[in-house]
């Protein structure tokens, strides 16, 4: 750490006690009044775009598990004219399930109807976002290199099939740096009922200095972000103790970067007390859904049990990006065979379930954006790992599948109502193939980055988020 910032902190600290002085210090610095500012060179100040955003935020919803192309946007008749009979695409290829043996060609079990001035498809276990259709622009032929649920999240969420690589948001935050002095840059929402796969992996910041990991917090805890505040019981953490505290740990702390002067996870450290300081003041009112009006509430569904908790992460969502974080995923879905959206023993009865819990609250939440003019400089983004196979897993089921899949997004810089690829007639491999690469290189190019010039040297190599692949889908795009 420079001496002089040490020097600066420590001198704020005494004067200020705890964790207010080094607000204060957080404060003057990024007001440039204090020499050498940490505020205006350090890791979170971003680099800035490349050129002129049409994008400030994202808000990506993700789709734990493998959400079903054929079930939900991607109409495919041929499906109903096959029923029941052996799948054979016809061009000899082999057939092939992630795990199990292919079944029958299964049709939808669920009614597709045409919505919007657009005219698009869409199954009856989306109502509600059957009437944002006009607001979406649909990636109808997303391909992922693999069909297994940890490196094709790894490859959704961080351009790489490996462990190890820095999330989408974590580039964001590295390029972009921060936009609210109060709150964190790229903030996770999972589901309730756990974490996905790959746990923490989908939203680390690898490579990338470690301040710009992903905050995680509960929207439906009571204090969504832990210990930011002692507990009332706690009578003995008192100011002066607090102080003492403190005022060991930045000792130990400063030993500790002495010793080991290239690993950012000391910075990051420090930077999450600062911010955890000022987040004392910004949190509660941020996490107060209660302010909200009870139209609001309704829209995106807290007043239902099946739409409620992903209602809450939605709505707080919306007012994170308001209040200037920059990058907030929504999770719907934990890992494991359950309780997401890897429909493996059923579709009749495992999607329209967690389909249902989705749907209100994003229909909402697009709303909700458009009526607040915040769509303007917004981009919403929904996606999943891989699709699923037209043919049957045991009797109902469907298995994993790689060869397609469908995104989309709708906001800032998005023509609305458009479509971009197509599947075959069965909704088994890609047409018109869009990648894993193309979609991130798209979101970055809206934020202002160009894909090939983002890059962090790590282990000799010029490492991006879209490896060495990678086209902007301008299909897609306004002018």
């Amino acid at each position: 750490m420079n001496p002089l910032l040490s020097n600066r902190r420590a001198f704020l600290w005494r004067l200020g006690g705890g964790l207010g002085g080094v607000a204060l210090a957080q404060m003057l610095g990024g007001h440039g009044l204090l020499a050498n500012s940490a505020q205006a060179t350090g890791p979170s100040a971003g680099m800035g775009p490349h050129f002129r955003p049409r994008v400030r935020r994202v808000i990506q919803l993700f789709m734990n598990g493998g959400a079903s192309q054929m079930d939900t946007f991607d109409y495919k008749p041929e499906l109903e004219r096959r029923h029941g009979q052996k799948f054979d695409p016809g061009d000899g290829s082999r057939v092939e399930a992630a795990t199990s043996e292919p079944g029958k060609v299964m049709k939808s079990p669920f009614a597709f109807r045409q919505h919007g001035q657009s005219g698009r498809w869409v199954s009856s276990v989306f109502p509600h976002l059957a009437q944002r259709v006009d607001d979406l622009a649909f990636l109808m032929s997303i391909e992922s290199r693999t069909n297994v649920h940890g490196p094709a999240s790894f490859l959704m969420n961080t351009g790489s099939l490996l462990p190890g690589f820095p999330s989408m948001g974590a580039w964001v935050s590295y390029a972009l740096g921060n936009e609210a002095d109060n709150l964190p840059t790229f903030v996770v929402l999972p589901d309730s009922r756990g974490l996905p796969y790959n746990q923490r992996g989908n939203f680390s910041a690898g490579f990338l200095p470690a301040t710009h990991a992903a905050t995680l917090l509960d929207a439906g805890a009571a204090e969504p972000i832990p210990f930011l505040r002692p507990p009332t019981s706690a009578s003995y953490v008192t100011g002066p103790a607090q102080q003492a505290g403190l005022d060991l740990l930045r000792r130990m702390n400063q030993r500790h970067q002495a010793l080991s002067p290239e690993d950012s996870r000391l910075e990051a450290r420090i930077q999450s007390y600062e911010l955890a300081a000022r987040m004392q003041l910004a949190a509660p009112e941020t996490f107060d859904l209660a302010s909200e009006s009870e139209a609001t509430r309704r829209l995106y569904g807290l007043d239902e049990k099946v739409t409620e908790d992903f209602g809450r992460r939605c709505l707080t969502a919306r007012r994170l990006i308001e209040r200037g974080v920059r990058f907030v995923q929504v999770w719907s879905g934990a890992g494991g065979p359950s309780n997401n959206w890897d429909n493996h023993t059923d579709i009749i009865t495992e999607l329209p379930k967690i389909a249902m819990s989705t749907d209100k609250p994003i229909a909402g939440l697009l709303e909700d954006l458009k009526a607040r003019g915040l769509l303007d400089d917004t981009l919403v983004v929904w996606s999943t790992e891989f699709g699923r196979m037209p043919f049957t897993q045991g009797a109902t089921g469907r298995d994993h599948n790689g060869g397609t899949s469908i995104g989309w997004m709708a906001g800032a810089g998005v023509k609305p109502g458009v479509v971009q690829g197509e599947s075959d007639p069965w909704g088994w491999k890609s047409v018109d193939k869009t990648t894993t690469y193309d979609v991130h290189a798209t979101i970055l190019h809206l934020l202002g980055l160009d894909h090939e010039r983002l890059t962090f040297r790590n282990n000799g190599a010029d490492r991006r988020l879209t490896d060495v692949h990678g086209h902007v889908i301008r299909e897609i795009l306004t002018a």
